[in-house]
């Protein structure tokens, strides 16, 4: 299993989605970017915008009656064209949820230079705006709309740790316990006759158990986490034997790159899971890393059994690849893809 003949599935076949399937896969919804069904979300809203009057009217207002004067006009406009946004993006929430983040970006923009233009027609139908900037107005709305979102992206992206970490936190305490069992009976079968590896084989799983119950999000090098795949992958030697055929190519210059803790072995562990069990014959499995300039790539491969389609480890996927972007945001890729009976994952973090 050479990394040239499986790198060549990430050219030939089509980008993975956006939630980390493979190639081919049926695609899910995309989470919203921004929620304006909330309650705390109205509020915010409006009174983002009536602070943003409120600067803005200052501007021409001579004394203080003149700008409340003034921001009471603006406010007969500002006000149900803020509410009208937040209507129409509750209202098409499920439509949104189906695009690309980008995509639904552009559409509260367009979104706010309508509702611009809205508060516009609101003041001029009302004769309190005699001639009424319509320009003005939609570039306003736009704006507005666009800094409204990016401060409710980044409000949800501050939550994301906390709900990370419990993520993390439940996933640590459903290891399998089959896992646990098989190991032990390994160790139990070689007590007496090879009892230095028995002895070798409880440490491994002393030593992976101590690290996945640990109490830490902060950030390791990519070095403890390729140690940890090693202890884990040498206690699954002993169970599947021949079955397993594991391929190391190491970069030490990559070593020093820093990952989430506990990236790597969910991806480790869903080779063996759907590579080596479902197999009479067992799989390959190969973790390569290399550092390309200033980026680390990082892959994990295994051959899967004849007619297996997708692997079942979609929320695996998933959540190691929201846990890269929440370290590293738009500085790492992730990417999955199964052709021709070979599955890789590909990683690449900044150095």
């Amino acid at each position: 299993m050479k990394d040239t003949q499986i790198l060549s599935a990430f050219h030939d076949m089509p980008p993975p989605a956006d939630d980390g399937r493979p190639a081919g896969a049926q695609p899910v919804e995309a989470g919203l970017v921004f929620d304006a069904c909330q309650t705390g979300v109205v509020l915010r809203a409006v009174l983002f915008v009536e602070v943003s009057a409120g600067v803005g009217v200052a501007f021409f207002a001579h004394d203080a009656m003149d700008w409340v004067i003034r921001l009471a006009m603006v406010t007969g406009g500002a006000l149900p064209a803020t509410l009208s946004w937040l209507l129409l993006a509750c209202v098409s929430k499920r439509v949104l949820a189906r695009l690309p983040p980008v995509a639904q970006y552009m559409v509260a923009v367009l979104m706010g230079a309508v509702a611009g233009l809205y508060g516009c027609g609101m003041l001029a139908w009302s004769g309190i705006m005699i001639s009424p900037p319509w320009v003005a107005s939609a570039f306003s709305g736009a704006l507005l709309s666009g800094i409204l979102v990016a401060a409710l992206v980044m409000r949800s992206k501050g939550r994301m740790p906390a709900d990370t970490s419990a993520r993390l936190a439940e996933l640590q305490s459903r290891i399998r316990p089959h896992f646990l069992f098989n190991t032990l009976n390994s160790a139990i079968a070689l007590v007496r006759a090879e009892p230095a590896k028995a002895e070798a084989l409880l440490e491994d799983l002393s030593d992976l158990f101590r690290e996945a119950l640990k109490d830490s999000g902060e950030p390791v090098r990519l070095a403890q986490e390729i140690e940890l795949a090693q202890r884990y992958l040498a206690i699954e030697q002993v169970r599947f034997g021949d079955r397993l055929r594991v391929q190391w190519a190491l970069d030490p210059d990559a070593d020093g790159a820093l990952l989430p803790p506990l990236l790597l072995q969910p991806l480790v562990e869903n080779a063996v899971r759907h590579g080596v069990e479902p197999s009479d014959k067992g799989a390959d499995v190969r973790i390569s890393t290399q550092r390309r300039g200033s980026m680390v790539v990082i892959k994990v491969t295994n051959t899967v059994p004849n007619g297996q389609g997708e692997q079942g480890q979609g929320l695996a996927l998933r959540n190691v690849r929201e846990r890269l972007d929440l370290l590293h945001d738009v500085h790492s890729q992730f990417r999955s893809a199964l052709k021709d009976g070979v599955f890789q994952v590909r990683m690449e973090v900044p150095i």
